[in-house]
């Protein structure tokens, strides 16, 4: 048996609304960096560095949270950009998400992305929403997001992880 995926217009609207959050940060598409010298570079891909200053995507924030009619943050939290999309139970969080890692792919370029989760449990149901949703994704976006759980005896995974231009989806638990 094999589930067919609706498309739902809030879902849809959750992962617009975070990649408007980022609006006016240019398309870069994979970033390459090398580290070390001489005979010991690596080479390796990860997401461009934000372009856009803290404040511009505090603006951009408060204008989603004004049409959304939510409260406005004074401020972002933590030295990075930490957003928080809520949605009710069984919405569809784990395919909003996966769905805004496309889109922020798709408008900026960004290839690299780790999802954090509180137990094992739901590092296992996201791993295996991730392959039964595959092919729902790769006819929606024309590609395949390779993802994996994090595991320090898998370091190849890792290093693939790293240094592959393709999308990448590390799924580890804390």
């Amino acid at each position: 048996m094999k589930l067919k995926f609706k498309h739902q217009g809030f879902q849809q609207e959750a992962a617009e609304c975070v990649v408007r959050a980022f609006a006016g940060q240019p398309y870069e598409g994979a970033f390459q960096h090398v580290q070390g010298e001489g005979n010991f570079r690596v080479y390796g891909f990860g997401n461009a560095p934000l372009r856009l200053e803290r404040d511009e995507i505090a603006a951009n924030v408060h204008a989603v949270q004004r049409e959304q009619n939510l409260a406005q943050v004074t401020q972002l939290e933590g030295d990075g950009v930490l957003l928080t999309v809520e949605m009710e139970t069984g919405t569809g969080k784990t395919y909003t998400y996966i769905k805004t890692i496309y889109e922020l792919n798709k408008q900026y370029g960004w290839n690299k992305f780790v999802v954090v989760v509180p137990s094992v449990a739901i590092r296992e149901g996201v791993y295996k929403s991730l392959e039964m949703m595959s092919d729902h994704f790769a006819h929606d976006y024309g590609e395949r997001i390779q993802y994996f759980i994090y595991n320090s005896k898998q370091l190849n995974k890792i290093d693939s992880f790293a240094s592959d231009n393709n999308q990448h989806l590390m799924i580890i638990n804390m």
